[in-house]
């Protein structure tokens, strides 16, 4: 085994995420997994992973880190300021580091979460055929919670990068977020709030969290015949639920069912830029229909492949 990282201070909550357990919902498990997949998925390219690999998910200040053995890193997501051994170093880029290294990464200034890539991946026993970390289960990750101080993360095998890799471009996190939805599953119920809620600007709360961004602003009502909840349900991450006091939850990937209605849903392609907002930031949303989403997502697909083809140019070298 080898070993990749200590844990001097992990910054709160930070887990070990992938791409999720996402055959697990018939089971009554969510599917966890990062909550920016797009920077997840960079992340892993970067140091010569597949995109399956799992990171470590920050949010807000991130960690700091002693690192135990030779190898690459990436670190992609909310700008922290990543240090190492107290110097600035760049993130959206693969950096070679050695035992007895110090990274550091501080208060996100342009994002809300970072992740942390290491050669390999970050090795932990699958649990349902993901590595992710489900805490309200304690499934997954590193002993299904959120690492603490001590803490000694192993990585995979895997060989190391030839030449750096760089992302040609840093995404940025702008706001407004304005976030692409399609009208449903219960639209119906909501006839003559639609207008108001597209044109509506609404304020992320500090109750938000890997369940739900929780948002604030001018209440969206049901219509007056409309039921107050339905019968429990399926839900997927990008549901816009819509609970009694009219102030919209975006789901993300720690829940199954849900009983509010939903007025919209986030198309795919938008859902990683969900896990990028924070507390006191602003969201607003405009109306596509289902054609629409389809074409969008497809392009989406063709980016994600496009972008793992440009960061695959280099060779690697083996151990």
């Amino acid at each position: 085994m080898n070993q990749a990282f200590r844990i001097l201070s992990p910054g709160p909550g930070a887990t070990i995420q992938d791409l999720g357990r996402v055959h697990a919902y018939h089971l009554g498990v969510p599917a966890s997994g990062a909550l920016d997949d797009y920077a997840h998925r960079v992340a892993n390219w970067l140091v010569g992973n597949p995109s399956t690999c799992a990171t470590l998910e920050m949010a807000m200040i991130g960690a700091c880190i002693e690192i135990l053995g030779k190898a690459d890193i990436a670190v992609t997501g909310a700008r922290m300021n990543l240090r190492i051994n107290g110097e600035p170093a760049r993130q959206w880029t693969s950096l070679r580091v050695r035992p007895g290294d110090r990274l550091e990464l501080g208060f996100a200034e342009n994002g809300c979460r970072s992740f942390l890539a290491v050669t390999g991946g970050i090795d932990v026993p699958e649990v349902l055929a993901s590595r992710s970390t489900y805490v309200g289960g304690k499934i997954g990750g590193f002993r299904g919670r959120a690492l603490v101080s001590g803490d000694i993360l192993p990585r995979g095998e895997g060989p190391l990068l030839k030449h750096s890799r760089s992302l040609p471009w840093i995404p940025l996190y702008p706001e407004p977020l304005v976030l692409r939805v399609i009208a449903g599953p219960h639209d119906q119920f909501f006839r003559q709030a639609q207008d108001r809620f597209f044109a509506s600007t609404f304020r992320v709360t500090n109750q938000s969290n890997r369940m739900g961004c929780r948002l604030s602003g001018p209440s969206v009502d049901r219509d007056p015949e409309a039921p107050a909840s339905i019968v429990s349900e399926p839900v997927v991450p990008g549901n816009i639920q819509i609970p009694a006091d009219g102030q919209p939850i975006i789901l993300l990937k720690e829940q199954t069912i849900g009983g509010y209605t939903c007025i919209a849903t986030v198309v795919t392609a938008d859902l990683w830029r969900i896990a990028q907002v924070k507390p006191g930031d602003t969201v607003k949303f405009t109306r596509v229909s289902l054609e629409e989403g389809q074409c969008i997502y497809w392009q989406w697909m063709e980016f994600l492949a496009d972008t793992e083809l440009l960061l695959a140019g280099d060779p690697l070298q083996s151990l």
